[in-house]
Formats: structure tokens, C-alpha cells, sequence
């Protein structure tokens, strides 16, 4: 009978992480799938016009600690801004090739730019996010020594990403920016999980006080925090401090940057009830910010053009205000 219950609790614990991945990877492709014609002003082909690429630059001993590096055109200014962007993927797939529109769009601007690759969860490794923010904070540095190094010499930088890049992006910000060899002055990016409160995470079931509930909430959390999450720790929400590392919203006060976010209010992949407390965190640190919630949209943010557009404007805005072009 043991054996039957402890089955059980396996089967329920990766139940829920499961679905969690196939979520988030399945909001990636829908909002992949559906580009309103908008999108194309913040989209750009690459070419050798806009200036250099060069890719699959190390920074680390793993297999995917490589990034990408695009430098633009015009190498005659003192200092440049860099712009971070990191992809999305659920945490376990994903490249930096795939925001190459994206990249080549910060570069036509006149940023140096840079997609990161990090290692991605999959059955037979034990990464995680917190594991993934400190290869992020590992990378940056190398990012900046090489493209000073190429002479272009960087005073400030952004750190950006969608979905599971932009809570790496958030985590980076708030977490580890203070400490970055040149200030992070901006973050921008949509629908990245903040918090990891279990009361907020009921799309999975997580909030229920029954021990399926408990245990699935200790296994999601666990995988996540890259830390063993007891039974006992759930139920006395001490399981909050080993979540903190990788808890952007709990960070804000640490450096409290500018930032321009968007979540949908019925996403299914990251609970947008977590999204409400980074919402708050930032003003209660009064940090110069723009929230742009899409009332019809899931996590591909699918179902508000109008916002959307609105979210894409103010990231411009935001990017010309804090890392201006001279």
C-alpha cells in the first residue's frame, strides 16, 4: 500500500511539472505563429550592412555557454549601450539564433547587442533557474570584456527576454545588476514568471491544501529553485527562502530599475496573480515603470494587438529615454 501512495505522489509531482513545461512551451509557438503587422517595425532581417555578427562565443566549460555578439555599424562613438536579450523556451529549449529579428533590430538602433545561450533542463541533467541566472551572471561580463575588446567600449546596458528569458532578464536586474560591471539601467520583456508564491500558482493546482497539492508544489518549486523542497517546508512557507533566489520580485528593492513588462490576464503557463506581485513591488519602490496587462490574452499575449503595440512603443520609448544613441 506504501509503495501504491508513494507512486502516486511521483506520478502527481511530475504531472504538474510537465504540464508546466508543455505550457509555456506551447504559449512560445502560438505567440511565434501569430505576428501582427506592427511587429515588422521592431523586426529586422540581419545583414552585413547593419554591422558584424559574431556567433557562438564561450564563456563558459558547458556545451551551450555560447553567446552571440552583433556589433553595429558605426564604431567611431567613445561608448556604446548594450542590450541583453534572452530567448524563450520554458527552460528547456530554446536558442539565442531565435531572436535574431529582434537583435538585429537593437543593432540597426545603434546598440551593441548579445543573445545568450544557457543550459537547458532536460531528462538527463539537473539544471535549473537558478543554475541558469548564474551562468546569465557569469556570461555578461565576458560580453562586455569582448566587445571592448573589439572596441567597443560599453558604459550602460539593458537586460530584456520573453517568457522564461525575461524572468532570467528580471533575475539579472534586480538580483545581480548592482554588482554588473557597468549599470543595468532598463529591463524590458513579457509573461516571465517573478514569484513563486504556491498560493498564486493554482492553474496548476498548487494552491490546494491537500498532500497531492503539497507534493506537486515541492517537486515544481524544487526543480525550479535547483534545492530539495521538503513537505514540512511547503506547509510552514519556509520554502519561500530557498524560492528567493529566483524570486525577481523579491529583488526589486536590491536595484530598483526601469522596467516595461506585459502579462495576460488568463495565461495558463505562469500565473498572472505573480505577476501582480512584481506589479507591486515596483511601486512600492518607485521605480519608473510601465505594466501593460492584456485582458483577452494567455501567455502568447495573442489576443491584444492594440497592447501589445502599445507595450512595443513604450519599450522604444523606454530604451531612447534610458540608453540614448549619441
Amino acid at each position: 500500500m506504501n509503495n501504491i501512495k508513494r507512486r502516486k505522489k511521483t506520478v502527481s509531482i511530475w504531472l504538474g511539472i510537465t504540464l508546466f513545461i508543455l505550457s509555456v512551451l506551447v504559449g512560445g509557438a502560438t505567440k511565434v505563429m501569430m505576428k501582427p503587422s506592427w511587429q515588422s517595425n521592431y523586426s529586422v532581417k540581419w545583414s552585413e550592412d547593419l554591422g558584424t555578427k559574431i556567433v557562438d562565443l564561450k564563456y563558459g566549460e558547458n556545451e551551450s555557454n555560447k553567446y552571440d555578439l552583433y556589433l553595429p555599424k558605426d564604431n567611431s562613438r567613445k561608448s556604446y549601450g548594450l542590450v541583453i536579450y534572452l530567448h524563450a523556451g520554458g527552460f528547456t529549449t530554446g536558442d539565442k539564433k531565435d531572436d535574431e529579428d529582434m537583435l538585429s533590430w537593437l543593432t540597426k538602433k545603434g546598440y551593441v547587442a548579445a543573445g545568450i545561450n544557457y543550459t537547458l533542463r532536460t531528462a538527463s541533467n539537473n539544471s535549473s533557474l537558478k543554475l541558469q541566472s548564474d551562468e546569465i551572471k557569469q556570461a555578461i561580463p565576458k560580453v562586455i570584456e569582448e566587445a571592448k575588446r573589439r572596441g567597443y567600449d560599453i558604459n550602460k546596458m539593458t537586460v530584456a527576454g520573453g517568457s522564461a528569458g525575461h524572468a532570467l532578464a528580471m533575475i539579472y536586474t534586480y538580483r545581480d545588476g548592482k554588482d554588473a560591471p557597468v549599470p543595468v539601467v532598463l529591463t524590458f520583456g513579457a509573461v516571465g514568471p517573478a514569484s513563486f508564491v504556491r498560493e498564486d500558482w493554482g492553474i496548476f493546482g498548487l494552491d490546494k491544501d491537500t498532500e497531492e497539492s503539497i507534493n506537486a508544489t515541492a517537486g515544481l518549486f524544487g526543480l525550479m529553485a535547483g534545492e530539495k523542497i521538503s513537505i514540512d517546508e511547503i506547509k510552514d512557507g519556509s520554502y519561500l527562502e530557498k524560492m528567493k533566489p529566483i524570486s525577481a520580485a523579491d529583488w526589486v528593492s536590491n536595484n530598483p530599475v526601469p522596467a516595461v513588462v506585459a502579462y495576460g490576464t488568463h495565461d495558463k503557463m505562469q500565473p498572472y496573480l505573480a505577476s501582480l506581485r512584481l506589479k507591486k513591488a515596483l511601486e512600492d519602490n518607485q521605480v519608473d515603470y510601465k505594466f501593460y496587462e492584456m485582458p483577452h490574452s494567455g501567455h502568447g499575449l495573442q489576443n491584444d494587438s492594440d497592447i501589445s503595440k502599445q507595450w512595443m512603443e513604450s519599450i522604444d520609448e523606454y530604451l531612447d529615454k534610458y540608453m540614448p544613441v549619441k
